[in-house]
């Protein structure tokens, strides 16, 4: 080879290096301190996020005039269902054409897209799998219940089913990599829906029952054993009162009852999801999930589908498929805090993929971000004619600006958030040294109705809702988002210090930074004049008003005086 082609050679190579040395990894989870970050083109993302109905992405000329409203909506993610059936239409016959068009639509809006792979399972049943799977039992056998019925719910333990669902799935995330892992659009995968069987009960075909009174695996026991520190609340519990054996049958393990039922069904519906994984991962491996539906009776097993990642089947999800990075609650029933509690345990991040909109969304979105470090969050339906909520719009406008200084603060103790109700009218945060004591603002009634007869206090009403996320972005100074709620100072010790307001102001954040509106003082920020009273707490009455009318961004400065 002569010194020129030497040369040239010489070049190109490091040309290619340094090319593929400067593109992006592919999306990923990655944990920071104390918290866990969805990360896309190698920066921390915040999903602002909604997802379609069931059947809109099935036609991309039916999605058409959808992704502009959904831009306009604040959103940057899409929830989209892809399906089996119109993947592979026949076996062995792949059709992109559908997914490609919906990518293309996401980009030309500026949105990024969560592609909820409906294969096997979706909503328990599997309505999504091709006709060619579903009229085949023999093939591809079905779940059977208790009394030996066959259900439309194609089986766990089906070798068959996961093998082909598996070459789908991977035929889907090969092309997904080769169109789209450069440019990223496609930023995670929900891996089948809400699976699991009705009515608190296990599968009773052959298979199962011989699984069902054989030993619990021994991998599973394994898990259980080396991470018994780190397992759920709900786990430890339902081990515990059976005698916390590490080994035997199912029910001698974990007792009598709807809660191994629970465990064994978490097995092999994991077991099964991560076969269907494997492969497509292997390929292209950005985040997966699987989404839990939980229930309409908040806590009470055999409510929602057994077998599913519930909070007492997370460790089993975690020992079996490993290739699922997190387990996230569609939340329409219960506490809100309480689930985000239930689902942040064993070191699982926290993703809302399905939940209501409207007013209660907006709220939530602030609560589950600012309090529990969801990395996104996504309300369902939200290409309806009424949806969503301006409300919502507002909030997601506003988050659309804090995410850079969210995503830098969370996991450091200096972000928190509360949702306030007539039932819940208080709550305390203890942030940046300071407590912030955050109340339902007290509006005043209309005097056609107050009675002049009654008490002050009688003469003020409450909102039904009110919300606020705090931020201490440095000493002594608080960014605060939020509606409907009154916030006073006071200093987190023994000492006697006043807390004094400093400069209020209302206002936006550009990409240059804040800029201010209206400086706030006087009736803006006076919640008492009851002064003497007030001075023997160690208080002012002065405080923030964030008005029900509006959401309110605000930056506010405080000091303390002796």
């Amino acid at each position: 080879m002569n010194s020129r082609v030497l040369c040239a050679t010489l070049v190109l190579t490091f040309v290619a290096r340094s090319g593929a040395a400067t593109l992006p990894s592919a999306p990923h989870l990655e944990k920071r301190g104390n918290a866990i970050d969805l990360v896309v083109h190698d920066q921390p993302f915040l999903a602002l996020a909604g997802e379609v109905h069931n059947s809109s992405s099935s036609s991309r000329e039916y999605m058409r005039g959808i992704w502009p409203r959904l831009a306009a909506m604040h959103l940057n993610t899409v929830l989209i269902p892809v399906s089996w059936e119109q993947l592979e239409p026949k076996e062995g016959q792949f059709d992109f054409t559908l997914l490609d068009g919906l990518i293309d639509d996401a980009r030309q809006n500026n949105l990024h897209l969560v592609l909820l792979w409906l294969a096997t399972w979706k909503n328990m049943v599997s309505s999504y799998a091709p006709e060619w799977v579903r009229s085949d039992p023999h093939r591809f056998p079905l779940a059977v219940d208790k009394s030996g019925n066959r259900l439309p719910i194609l089986s766990s333990f089906s070798a068959t089913g996961q093998e082909a669902d598996g070459r789908a799935f991977a035929a889907l995330m090969k092309h997904l990599r080769q169109v789209d892992g450069g440019k990223q659009t496609v930023i995670m995968v929900q891996v089948e829906n809400e699976v699991g069987l009705p009515d608190g009960e296990r599968d009773y075909s052959d298979l199962a029952n011989e699984a069902y009174a054989g030993p619990v695996p021994a991998e599973l026991m394994d898990y259980l054993v080396q991470h018994r520190d780190e397992l759920t609340d709900q786990l430890k519990a339902v081990w515990s009162v059976a005698g916390s054996k590490t080994s035997g049958s199912w029910e001698d393990v974990f007792g009598v009852g709807t809660a191994t039922k629970v465990l064994f069904m978490a097995w092999h519906y994991a077991r099964y999801i991560n076969g269907v994984v494997e492969g497509g991962h292997a390929l292209y491996p950005i985040p997966l999930y699987v989404n839990a539906a939980i229930g309409r009776q908040n806590g009470l097993l055999g409510s929602y589908p057994v077998g599913g990642p519930l909070p007492l089947a997370m460790n089993v999800w975690q020992a079996a498929a490993p290739r699922i990075d997190m387990f996230s609650p569609d939340m329409y029933f219960g506490s809100v805090s309480d689930w985000c509690k239930a689902y942040t345990q064993s070191r699982n991040p926290l993703f809302i993929p399905e939940t209501k909109g409207g007013s209660i969304g907006a709220a939530n979105a602030l609560l589950t971000i600012g309090a529990y470090g969801a990395i996104g969050f996504s309300p369902f339906g939200i290409d309806a004619g009424n949806s969503p909520s301006p409300e919502l719009v507002d909030v997601y406008e506003c988050l659309r600006q804090l995410s850079p200084m969210i995503l830098a603060h969370r996991g450091d103790g200096s972000i928190s958030a509360a949702v306030l109700n007539q039932a819940n009218p208080t709550q305390s945060l203890e942030l940046g040294g300071y407590t912030l004591n955050v109340a339902l603002r007290h509006e005043r009634k209309s005097a056609e109705v107050v009675d002049l007869n009654k008490t002050s206090q009688d003469a003020v009403q409450l909102p039904d809702q009110g919300y606020v996320l705090v931020i201490a972005e440095k000493p002594d100074r608080f960014i605060v988002a939020g509606k409907g709620v009154q916030i006073t100072f006071t200093v987190n010790s023994t000492s006697p210090a006043v807390v004094e307001l400093g400069k209020v102001e209302e206002g936006t954040f550009s990409s240059e930074g804040w800029v201010a509106g209206r400086r706030l003082n006087g009736d803006e920020i006076m919640l008492s004049y009851d002064l003497s009273a007030l001075a023997a707490k160690n208080q002012t009455g002065t405080g923030l008003e964030l008005g029900s009318d509006r959401l309110t961004l605000l930056r506010v400065d405080v000091f303390r005086r002796n």
